[in-house]
């Protein structure tokens, strides 16, 4: 009987310590990764260490930035699941240095989206006369929109990479299969869906511990299925993602929900069909393009809002020597520009394949100054009506509609990356809300988004309505800034709605304010979106101008995180500057291929 119990306990030892071997060599995402680097041969910035590493072992082996960017991306849709995946979309923006003739590069954005299902309309997400209430729309299958991000990788690596999707893959799966350390931006992020996951057996079994809460932070996270998935697509491209048994699941799960006897929540079915995943295909559009202080500020068209809005606030902004007044007026324009061009925003940005979206006259100068006119050296007192951008877009009138959807705050991430070649590439990806749908597609290991809430869902008439086969506008920026045609900076960030005003501060500090991009980055952020409010972070309401401010007229929400930004910065002699957020989410990770100090 001693013998016998010797060696049960030596066998429950030795476990133990092959247990904690395999958690102490799983890949950490420690917050003492670099948040800044500086050096040559091309850069990346993601907002952790195994995706910034991921980008820079493929940069450091002739890849270029969208090589680095793909591999980037998929990393992060393993360690970001809540903010990312394969099971959503995003925006891109990209500058391929033309070296035949270097002063006239080319700027392409991509526009992968998700699109609504072909039988939804305007009232798909109304029960008894009513649009439903955010999280009853939110966490459903009627949510989730057709996801963009695998025809994304498969088409930029085909039309602008130099190796194939099984190679852009290969570090993802290594991090599926091998995993990486909870830490507590992922533990928070699933307690704060906690409520809702232990209703969704398959998100339950992947996220949560058998007691029913997150996993600890320090343990080891796999996600077998989701290597799985990465090999299928692989081997098969894009079109094992968009047929076959894969597409099958996806639809599966959106029309038919697995929710458990004990949910405490109703699950509404969606109505995707295999057929809306056949027809996805990306799009590419023109970039919104704007000249600031000498300089040409590239961003994402519709249907993102952000080219458009930023733009439309550089512009207002233009009109005041921002670097030579006292900051606290500096951040009060700064302010005011952001609500009327989110009054603007809100009227008229939507998918432009359904509605005819006034860009010209929105990023008219001469509209700008129409906006800017309108600014006093008080606050506006709440929500400011759209402007008439018509007169400056070359028609006598246009349709708009001021908008009553709240604009949310949410979660999504950016990566920007730059090869030794001159190519630039700043990408924000999301699944939308943090978790997105909640609904986790069984055996495949990834999260669907709920992009479909990015509609004006409770409104028939709205340019922004729910419609067959459209896409919702989104908040995304990323932004690509040229001096005389070569990269001068190129930055991102997460944030859902607030995504627009954090990359325009960032703007205003580095370019007006004489910041440097890690400054800039850290700054801390305050964000106005038409609204009776600014919605502040703690660290601004501690500055010393929120006093002038608010005897400006300024009052603010309940203080919240805004944003983890990443970028670029191009310096002289060559050098690039790699910076990520250096608190916020825990951290980034910006790196470079030959540091140099």
């Amino acid at each position: 009987m001693r013998s016998r119990l010797f060696h049960v306990l030596l066998a429950v030892m030795l476990a133990a310590l092959i247990a904690a071997a395999i958690a102490s060599s799983a890949p950490t995402r420690a917050a003492s990764d670099p948040p800044t680097s500086t050096g040559t041969g091309g850069a990346a910035a993601s907002v952790e260490r195994l995706a910034s590493q991921a980008a820079i072992d493929v940069l450091a082996k002739d890849g270029n930035a969208i090589d680095a960017a793909v591999a980037a991306a998929a990393v992060l849709g393993v360690t970001e699941p809540f903010s990312c995946g394969v099971g959503g979309g995003g925006f891109m923006v990209f500058y391929q240095a033309n070296r035949r003739h270097p002063a006239h590069p080319h700027v392409f954005t991509l526009d992968y989206r998700e699109k609504a299902a072909g039988a939804m309309n305007a009232t798909s997400f109304w029960e008894n006369g009513r649009a439903l209430p955010f999280n009853d729309a939110r966490y459903s299958g009627m949510s989730v929109g057709v996801p963009g991000t695998v025809d994304a990788w498969a088409t930029v690596l085909k039309r602008w990479g130099t190796i194939s999707l099984a190679k852009a893959l290969a570090p993802a799966i290594r991090v599926a299969q091998n995993g990486f350390q909870v830490d507590q931006p992922f533990f928070n992020q699933t307690q704060e869906n906690l409520d809702y996951f232990n209703d969704v057996p398959a998100t339950a079994a992947l996220y949560l511990d058998p007691d029913g809460t997150p996993h600890d932070v320090g343990t080891t996270f796999r996600n077998p299925d989701l290597a799985k998935t990465y090999q299928l697509l692989a081997t098969g491209g894009a079109p094992a993602f968009y047929g076959g048994a894969l597409a099958n699941a996806i639809v599966q799960t959106v029309t038919h929900p697995q929710i458990a006897p004990t949910a405490n929540h109703t699950w509404r079915p969606g109505v995707m069909t295999t057929a809306d995943l056949t027809a996805y295909k990306v799009k590419q559009r023109a970039p919104t393009r704007v000249t600031y202080r000498g300089l040409h500020v590239f961003g994402m068209g519709p249907p993102s809002s952000g080219g458009s809005t930023v733009g439309e606030a550089l512009n207002i902004l233009e009109g005041y020597d921002l670097a030579h007044l006292p900051r606290e007026q500096a951040l009060h324009l700064f302010l005011e520009a952001s609500r009327y061009a989110f009054a603007d925003r809100g009227a008229f940005l939507a998918d432009p394949d359904f509605v005819q979206v006034p860009l010209r006259g929105l990023l008219s100068k001469d509209f700008a100054l129409t906006r800017r006119n309108a600014i006093t050296d008080r606050a506006a007192p709440g929500a400011v009506p759209p402007g008439d951008p018509a007169p400056f877009n070359g028609t006598r009138s246009f349709r708009g509609e001021a908008s009553v959807t709240e604009t949310r705050a949410g979660t999504t991430t950016h990566l920007t990356t730059a090869d030794k070649f001159g190519n630039v590439v700043a990408w924000t990806f999301t699944i939308e809300s943090t978790g997105g749908s909640g609904l986790l597609v069984p055996g495949y290991g990834f999260l669907l988004n709920n992009e479909l809430t990015d509609f004006n869902f409770d409104s028939t008439t709205h340019p922004n309505r729910v419609e067959a086969n459209k896409r919702p506008r989104s908040s995304i920026s990323p932004t690509i800034v040229l001096n005389h045609g070569k990269p001068a900076l190129a930055v991102g960030s997460p944030g859902g709605s607030t995504i627009i005003t954090t990359v325009l501060q960032i703007l205003v500090d580095r370019l007006d304010l004489g910041m440097t991009l890690p400054q800039a980055l850290a700054d801390p952020r305050a964000s106005q979106r038409n609204g009776a409010t600014s919605s502040p972070e703690a660290e601004f309401l501690a500055r010393p101008e929120t006093a002038a401010l608010r005897a400006r007229g300024h009052s603010w929400a309940v203080p919240a995180e805004i944003g983890a930004a990443t970028g670029i910065d191009f310096l002289a002699g060559g050098r690039l500057e790699a910076a990520a957020e250096p608190v916020r989410r825990g951290g980034g990770s910006a790196l470079v291929v030959k540091p140099t100090g």
